[in-house]
């Protein structure tokens, strides 16, 4: 038999008999799980693991995270091997996008994964002019996500613009994900020269969020649409109805309408703001 013929149960059973516990030695120690969780869903009874290694019965997910504990297996990898991978999370996400601007994160379900990421690049490359990424980077390296995860792009905060979010179009398309600041929650007092220096943030509202200009006026915090937008000022009470969660620093955006590539994904890049 093929080894991508052999069934969950079967490679469940493969694991139990290389550790070298019985059934009722499993039974035993998820008992414990579910005593410490106060929880009786945790256990896997001797008859209950039985059946399991001979049908093709799923699981309950209280019941994988025993195995998980006791097996010695990423509860990640257990999920994978009846049919859900967690890796995949992102292109739904990224396939069914929601009309309403909300904030969002990027996770990283298997941190010992690693990526294709630019480790040097090409030390005659000018920064100054356009150019393909692919012809900047002289070696492209695997590089463990759980790196990756110490620069900014897994602890910043990111948010997504509604698909009928146009308060700052053309400058920001529906559809958009943002990166966002936290560490800047009030208004800058600061002048710009156009509409690329000036100041984006993400907004927390009652109903939702939002991502414009904001000027405070007297207690009120004014969302300021762009002048091409169709949007208008919104009035809202500051530290009441709306609360700033953070800078925008950079985005991700099609520059393109219709579906390039596509999935209607692909060309985004990132660009700061």
């Amino acid at each position: 038999m093929e080894a991508d013929a052999i069934r969950p149960s079967q490679k469940l059973k493969s694991v139990r008999m290389r550790l070298g516990i019985t059934t009722r030695d499993v039974s035993e120690l998820s008992q414990n799980i579910a005593e410490r969780e106060a929880n009786a869903e945790y256990h896997i009874s001797n008859a209950w693991l039985t059946q399991i290694e001979n049908s093709d019965s799923v699981p309950s997910i209280f019941k994988l995270y025993s195995l998980s504990a006791i097996y010695r297996i990423k509860f990640t990898d257990l999920l994978l091997l009846f049919g859900v991978d967690l890796d995949r999370l992102q292109m739904h996400q990224l396939e069914s996008p929601l009309t309403n601007t909300h904030l969002t994160t990027l996770e990283v379900q298997d941190e010992e994964k690693t990526v294709s990421f630019p480790v040097r690049f090409d030390p005659g490359f000018d920064i100054d002019n356009t150019n393909l990424l692919s012809r900047m980077v002289e070696i492209w390296g695997e590089i463990p996500i759980a790196l990756i995860r110490h620069l900014d792009i897994r602890h910043s905060q990111y948010g997504y613009i509604g698909l009928k979010d146009y308060m700052l179009y053309p400058l920001l398309r529906p559809g958009t994900f943002v990166q966002v600041d936290q560490n800047v929650r009030k208004i800058q007092p600061r002048r710009w020269r156009t509409e690329y220096d000036r100041p984006i943030y993400f907004v927390e509202l009652r109903d939702g969020y939002a991502c414009s200009w904001c000027e405070l006026q007297e207690g009120r915090l004014l969302l300021i649409p762009h002048p091409l937008s169709p949007c208008g000022v919104r009035n809202m009470a500051y530290g009441k109805d709306a609360e700033i969660v953070g800078q925008v620093t950079a985005v991700a955006m099609r520059i393109t309408d219709g579906e390039a590539g596509g999935n209607g994904v692909s060309g985004e890049l990132p660009a700061r703001a």
